[in-house]
């Protein structure tokens, strides 16, 4: 898929990258905020936390999907590059799909945890804004990985 637009084009292919940054930035003011209010003015900003860490799920999430996107994750290459060519592509295949599979499956999990949060109406502690707010982050994040996953696998499908 070719984009007319560059700055859209660009948009788009380093979406990851600059969504983490506005979630690092906006943790970052959070803790800024709350460390002046907590010694210049000795009133703690004790619901920050809650969204600090509400924001660090859906980094590390996005940052697992840049990971991915720029094929920077571990991996176990001394082991694998001692076996033959066929061999490794169908062990990078194969890897591929369990991966996949890992984050298909944590899809499927959260969205019954959000269904149950949704319907029994849970809410935060700090806040008490409805939990399902925190919790959609690790489906959204996963299915930024599994788009990933594929355009990996679609750019891998002739290597052999």
């Amino acid at each position: 898929m070719q984009l007319k637009n560059k700055s859209l084009a660009w948009f788009v292919k380093n979406f990851e990258e600059i969504f983490s940054f506005l979630l690092f930035s906006a943790m970052a003011l959070l803790a800024l905020a709350n460390v002046i209010t907590r010694y210049f003015f000795n009133y703690p900003l004790a619901f920050t936390e809650e969204v600090e860490v509400g924001l660090m799920v859906w980094l590390t999430l996005f940052g697992a999907a840049t990971g991915f996107k720029r094929g920077a994750h571990l991996g176990i290459s001394f082991i694998t590059e001692k076996f033959p060519e066929k061999i490794r592509f169908l062990f990078s295949r194969f890897t591929l799909l369990l991966t996949f599979a890992l984050f298909a499956i944590l899809i499927y999990f959260c969205y019954l945890q959000i269904t149950q949060e949704i319907e029994l109406k849970i809410t935060s502690e700090a806040l008490g804004v409805p939990q399902w707010i925190y919790t959609i982050g690790v489906p959204v994040g996963s299915l930024f990985i599994l788009l990933r996953i594929l355009e990996i696998a679609f750019k891998r499908r002739f290597d052999v």
